[in-house]
């Protein structure tokens, strides 16, 4: 799948789970859970030890069914790693123009982080498709129109503090997508083995971006 495909299915999903410092153990009941619910693009942050073989194992059972990326990924150095591992979209929470072209090499989407406009315009005359518009909740879903409004041709992904109140908003305002992280791969949930509620969490957040799809 090229990374122009790989957009397409981000938008076709308007959900990313982000899994972020979880167990290699618990990894592929998360992913069972999300799949469950409907979610199909997970991104394993580099944060979390032992992501490349977390990344690899998802590829190896999951990549007919779900989109597979990497977080937090700062360098080219870590994102070529995470792009081997079997990466398919690359994600960062600032703007490193040497990690966007090194997922050109590879034909893999990157998504970097960005949050003023100056960023935004840099990210698109580098090449990128879809920018992480981080972070999201601190600046509102106003935010995202704003800047959407003078550069209607940049797609935009929403992360940072999104939630089933306002991911609804985010998306009215522009985003295509939206990261989710403790609001739906939550930590205290997956360490009581509380599988069932990130299910119906992943359920309630993908109904709610259907359902816009259908009102659109």
């Amino acid at each position: 799948m090229r990374d122009y495909e790989v957009l397409n299915k981000i938008k076709e999903l308007g959900v990313c789970a982000i899994v972020r410092g979880t167990s290699s153990e618990s990894l592929f009941r998360i992913a069972d859970a999300l799949i469950e619910g409907g979610v199909g693009a997970i991104e394993v942050t580099f944060d979390t030890p032992g992501a490349p073989k977390m990344v690899e194992d998802l590829a190896k059972k999951y990549s007919s069914s779900i989109l597979i990326g990497a977080g937090t990924v700062l360098d080219p150095e870590t994102a070529r790693i995470a792009i081997l591992s079997g990466a398919r979209f690359i994600l960062a929470p600032s703007l490193n123009i040497g990690m966007v072209r090194m997922c050109q090499r590879y034909s893999v989407l990157p998504v970097p982080g960005i949050l003023t406009p100056t960023e935004a315009v840099t990210a698109r005359e580098n090449g990128a498709q879809l920018v992480k518009v981080f972070p999201a909740g601190v600046m509102g879903p106003n935010y995202i129109k704003q800047i959407k409004s003078p550069l209607p041709q940049l797609e935009m992904m929403a992360v940072g503090a999104i939630n089933t109140e306002n991911f609804a908003d985010f998306i009215k305002a522009g985003a295509c997508s939206a990261g989710i992280g403790s609001d739906l791969v939550n930590k205290k949930l997956v360490e009581e083995g509380n599988f069932q509620e990130i299910t119906k969490r992943a359920k309630t957040f993908t109904s709610i971006f259907q359902e816009l799809k259908k009102s659109a």
